[in-house]
């Protein structure tokens, strides 16, 4: 068990400033301590037809389950989550228990 991850796999609006999102989500996991890591990324290289428009990838790793459920409670959180959900298109979010395999040296 390494720990418990939030997935978050997004197409944002046409007239989105995805800086501003990504600024504020990084300004975010900063203030929130039940956040032991945050990456994110962009497709660069993906088919469209197996992408289906999506465009940026959100990974945050707690330490388990009850520092997720912290995080999701958290004021700042729930703050900008009313900002972040009006800027996408389409979204697919995972919340699981993550199993390392081969870590990472």
């Amino acid at each position: 068990m390494a720990g418990f991850k939030h997935l978050v796999i997004v197409k944002f609006k046409e007239d989105v400033v995805v800086e501003d999102i990504l600024k504020g989500m990084q300004k975010l996991v900063s203030e929130i301590d039940a956040v032991k890591s945050f990456e994110w990324g962009q497709d660069i290289e993906g088919e469209e037809m197996l992408g289906q428009g999506f465009t940026h990838a959100f990974l945050m790793t707690f330490e388990d389950k009850q520092g997720y459920t912290a995080f999701v409670g958290h004021a700042c959180h729930v703050e900008f989550s009313a900002t972040f959900s009006t800027a996408i298109d389409k979204i697919v979010l995972l919340d699981f228990p993550s199993v390392v395999v081969k870590a990472a040296t």
